[in-house]
């Protein structure tokens, strides 16, 4: 198949272009013309800009991208949103969520196959923010006080999403359907660190402290997603476990910083 990814430079899209390849797909980075799927990847990530703005990319860019490709006669769009189009708390999945609107009014409208993802936090090669932060602090081993929470994180590594990216291209049960999609259950904070830790070859140094004090709902608060739906209904499994994601995020982390 013809692919177009949107985003190809960015986090996801530098894993899921040469994923698609290597499948013996054709990857586009910009021409939709002749293409059969799109993959649309590239939005603002993060709140921080304005509203307007936010808006104008994740909600209308996607839209007129959406609409580009039904006129090219693409037959399926396949889109990743955010698990936090479930329950908006911030205008970012907000802004997802009148993306997915959006996308569906156009699929009925116009026939096009559309397919919407959501992720929780996706780690792996060249992942920014707050999970980078996190590895450095353990990578140098800094203390974290992290001991005394209980919470649950559902977490996707970014193989495993391209390759269920990947199934919601391929599969024609996909069409009209939205996914979540995790490496398995969810795990704690401290696990998620012990893991880290695990991955460098030494322990998370974790002390106690009020969670209730502790900035940082994106790994102090709990978020879980069920995604039996993608398991059940196109017979996905993740390729890789936690430990395998975590493992590969730590060695690209070290070349990273011997470079």
């Amino acid at each position: 198949m013809r692919i177009l990814v949107t985003g190809l430079a960015g986090f996801i899209g530098s894993s899921l272009g040469p994923f698609l390849a290597a499948r013996a797909h054709e990857v586009r980075g910009e021409e939709v013309e002749g293409c059969d799927a799109v993959v649309h990847l590239a939005n603002i990530a993060h709140a921080r800009v304005s509203r307007r703005r936010l808006w104008e990319v994740n909600v209308e860019g996607t839209s007129r991208m959406a609409d580009r490709a039904a006129s090219a006669g693409v037959r399926r769009f396949v889109y990743l949103s955010s698990v936090k189009a479930r329950e908006p708390d911030d205008r970012y999945g907000e802004a997802k969520l009148a993306a997915e609107q959006s996308l569906l009014q156009i699929a009925s409208r116009r026939g096009l196959q559309v397919v919407l993802i959501r992720p929780p936090l996706v780690y792996g090669p060249r992942v920014r923010a707050k999970f980078l932060a996190l590895m450095s602090a353990i990578a140098h081993g800094l203390p974290l006080p992290f001991a005394s929470i209980q919470n649950r994180r559902s977490l996707v590594y970014v193989g495993n999403l391209c390759d269920a990216i990947a199934a919601c291209i391929e599969s024609p049960a996909a069409s009209g359907k939205m996914f979540y999609v995790a490496d398995g259950p969810a795990i704690s904070t401290p696990e998620l660190c012990r893991g880290i830790g695990r991955a460098f070859g030494w322990p998370a140094r974790l002390f106690p402290f009020p969670p209730a004090l502790l900035p940082g709902e994106r790994l102090t608060g709990s978020l879980e997603v069920d995604d039996s739906a993608i398991r059940r209904q196109l017979g996905w499994r993740p390729p890789f476990t936690l430990e395998e994601g975590l493992r590969a995020t730590a060695e690209w982390y070290r070349s990273r910083n011997r470079t």
